[in-house]
């Protein structure tokens, strides 16, 4: 079977709903070629609306963060009251924080990569060349698309698998586990929107004699 064949597959297997025959369509090869498109194409997608809609492209990763963040606390606040006052606890109390966590980690993932904030040696970088420091930030977009592109392929195999077979949260009757599984390719779509307007915003600077490499403030706002 061809690749656009698989991918043809994936395609129509989405189109149906059906987890099953996503579960069996995504294990292909060709899953893994539509989703490099998809990251690319997803990402510019993601760019262009943030370009549009300024309140997205500042508050709808934080949002999600924030109130995921809020959620957990309060679960763990009234299961210490639940656990020493009351003398019980609801079973979902140690289960759904946790995936909660996922989805504030990524979420907030995302938006560190607008700001900066990981891992850059800048100190380092703002030392070189300007052609060296543009080649530096070429590589680390690189690599950001590369890590995107394999986060949306396995998570959302693991999201159809997990789907197919009706895994709910621990402690729980009916709340499915790939409803959060589910958010972290869309995380990591997000993130790819933020790599390419990164790239864009340095490459902008280095046609224009701008600083190219600026020192990132962990907490700041940009």
């Amino acid at each position: 079977m061809s690749v656009w064949t698989e991918m043809g597959n994936v395609i129509s297997a989405i189109l149906s709903q059906d987890s099953f025959e996503m579960k069996s369509a995504f294990r292909a090869s060709g899953m893994w070629v539509l989703m490099f498109f998809v990251t690319i194409f997803g990402g510019l997608l993601v760019h262009f609306i943030y370009k549009i809609v300024p309140l997205l492209e500042r508050h709808l990763e934080r949002g999600v963060t924030v109130v995921t963040y809020l959620i957990i606390a309060g679960i763990i606040f009234w299961g210490v009251i639940d656990r020493f006052i009351f003398s019980s606890q609801v079973p979902w109390s140690t289960t759904i924080p946790p995936l909660l966590f996922m989805v504030m980690a990524w979420f907030g993932c995302s938006y560190n990569v607008k700001l900066r904030t990981h891992l850059s040696f800048s100190e380092f970088r703002s030392k070189m060349p300007r052609t060296g420091q543009m080649a530096a930030l070429t590589v680390d977009a690189v690599l950001w698309m590369g890590l995107c592109w394999v986060v949306i392929t396995t998570t959302l195999r693991i999201a159809a698998n997990s789907a197919a077979n009706f895994q709910i949260v621990f402690g729980t009757d009916n709340v499915m586990q790939w409803w959060y599984i589910i958010t972290v390719p869309f995380a990591f779509t997000l993130m790819s929107g933020r790599v390419i307007g990164n790239w864009l915003e340095d490459w902008k600077n280095y046609r224009s004699g701008d600083v190219i490499i600026k020192q990132a403030v962990i907490g700041a706002d940009v």
